[in-house]
């Protein structure tokens, strides 16, 4: 019943897509069901725990291991797993959201923030991506409820109108030099408590933050990323982006189109 359900088209609400287009991100509900959650959240989560299981203690870690539990391309190791990042449902919705016809999933990680895990600094996510679009766009999926002290998603919204704010990459850095420009340039604050299930959306240049998770309890997070086909790939211009060429893009070239077995067509209008 589950992988059925992940094939089924979720019906934006109205005015969603203008709403993320103004915004940078939007919040929908129950984008994954009980049948979703009760198949695909034992097996990430157990993903997670294998991969984590030298984990440094939380005070032995660096600031931005604190923040939380990462591990990334889950999709490329377990089947069941891969169902789930691949799931058309999920894909539409990121290709409806962009106005685009078609997505290809960059990659996907999962984000854990253990109980006393720290605030995750002000970002934006595309300072890593050699992508020439502003159609990149990250789903993000709890798989327990996340009240506002367990580290919700906030954003800043209308940030992603303006491309690249700032050139580092998360650190207190990036925290401080973000926070001085959403409070110059006035971007209203957004969060909202979520339910296991529900998801949010939001641009590759949206600036965003997370802060500490204050409760007893694990925040357990699916994120995966998905690109507009028909994007280019940039020439790396900092530090983080060669890595991002090189692990996605195998022997591709600045300037080729994006694409291949590692970033596949997750959904097309044309299909």
């Amino acid at each position: 019943m589950s992988s059925e359900a992940l094939e089924r088209d979720y019906v934006l609400p109205s005015g969603s897509v203008a709403r993320y287009q103004r915004d940078g991100h939007i919040l929908l509900r129950g984008v994954a069901d009980n049948s979703i959650l009760a198949e695909y959240r034992p097996a990430i989560a157990d993903f997670v725990k294998r991969k984590s299981v030298n984990a440094k203690p939380l005070d032995e870690r660096d600031a931005y291991h604190k923040s939380f539990l990462q591990v990334a391309n889950l999709w490329e190791e377990d089947e069941t797993v891969r169902r789930f990042v691949l799931a058309s449902r999920f894909g539409r919705i990121a290709a409806e959201l962009m106005a685009v016809p078609a997505v290809r999933l960059y990659h996907d990680q999962a984000l854990f923030k253990e109980p006393g895990g720290s605030a995750t600094a002000w970002h934006q996510d595309q300072y890593y991506w050699p992508l020439d679009t502003n159609d990149c766009i990250t789903m993000w999926m709890p798989f327990v409820d996340v009240p506002v002290e367990m580290g919700v998603l906030t954003f800043a919204s209308g940030s992603h109108t303006e491309g690249s704010l700032l050139s580092a990459a998360i650190s207190e850095e990036s925290d401080q030099g973000f926070d001085d420009i959403v409070r110059e340039r006035k971007f209203p604050i957004a969060y909202a408590p979520m339910q296991a299930g529900d998801a949010t959306f939001h641009s590759g240049w949206t600036v965003h933050r997370a802060p500490a998770n204050n409760t007893q309890a694990m925040r357990e997070v699916m994120t995966v990323i998905y690109f507009a086909d028909g994007t280019y790939l940039l020439e790396p211009d900092n530090p983080h982006r060669p890595a991002d060429l090189a692990r996605w893009f195998p022997n591709q070239k600045p300037g080729e189109l994006a694409g291949g077995p590692l970033t596949p067509i997750v959904y097309s209008s044309g299909h």
